[in-house]
């Protein structure tokens, strides 16, 4: 079985889960650890506040649960930040501050919009909406570097017009390549998240072939996560990836402990 170091709970403005109904179903599945990862985007469209946390009050409670479950579960201490260049400040203050043991790094909104909603593509090819998504998370990579995993990094093809119908590798190839460069210099893991299954993508976020491209251009740090925001949800289709990621090349992914990677094998 594979950790899952990706899912959020009541912490997270879009979960109504309880951290302990997350916990037990991990045990429940068998997992040999989780990352909790709960949401934190700062200046978030139209609901500022939605996506806000009271970081003490998540700190302690997820330290209270590590000591609760540890004969049971291993319990690693996450955020999932939502990256905007003009950000990067606070979110370094935060980074610093908090005795993280994985932080993901996510692009949730591109100038000003989150890709989510459907005005996002209006006026424009689903090329062109596609486009500014990747080059955005070339932005935010540029203004900011504290976290360990980049997650999702094809989150928009869950909501354009066609989703992956017309979408590839190959028709984004140089941005794309850029970003995965980018991660491998700077010494950042992929994310591999499942939810593109739930989502009805067929392909994880993202797609074979960007994990592929990863190790052929050298990456090895690879995280794995269902983004579950509710206990049936915890490591969705997991017993897809080992083959998946095998048929990509890897045959270890790797798990977050007090920011520093270990890697487990597949």
């Amino acid at each position: 079985m594979i950790w899952d170091s990706h899912m959020h709970t009541n912490f997270s403005g879009d979960s109504d889960a309880l951290p302990e109904n997350m916990i037990e179903q991990a045990i429940q599945l068998g997992l040999p650890g989780i990352c909790i990862t709960d949401h934190l985007d700062y200046d978030y469209p139209d609901d500022p506040d939605l996506f806000l946390i009271d970081l003490p009050k998540y700190s302690k409670k997820i330290s209270e649960l590590k000591e609760q479950y540890q004969d049971r579960i291993p319990i690693h201490f996450g955020i999932e930040l939502g990256l905007q260049p003009h950000l990067s400040e606070k979110l370094q203050t935060i980074t610093a501050s908090m005795p993280f043991d994985f932080v993901i790094g996510s692009s949730h909104v591109v100038h000003g919009i989150d890709p989510y909603y459907p005005h996002y593509y209006e006026g424009r090819t689903e090329k062109e909406a596609y486009e500014e998504y990747f080059s955005s998370i070339l932005e935010n990579l540029e203004a900011f570097s504290d976290f360990d995993a980049y997650g999702h990094i094809d989150y928009v093809v869950r909501y354009g017009p066609d989703k992956n119908k017309n979408y590839n590798y190959a028709a984004y190839a140089e941005v794309l390549d850029e970003i995965l460069k980018t991660l491998i210099r700077i010494d950042k893991a992929l994310e591999v998240n499942t939810a593109g299954f739930k989502y009805g993508l067929g392909h994880p976020n993202p797609c074979e072939e960007i994990i592929s491209r990863y190790h052929e251009l050298g990456g090895r740090l690879l995280t794995i996560g269902a983004d579950g925001h509710a206990p049936e949800q915890i490591a969705w289709d997991f017993d897809k990836i080992p083959a998946l990621l095998k048929s990509c090349g890897f045959d270890s992914y790797t798990v977050y402990k007090k920011r520093k990677p270990v890697f487990l094998p597949l």
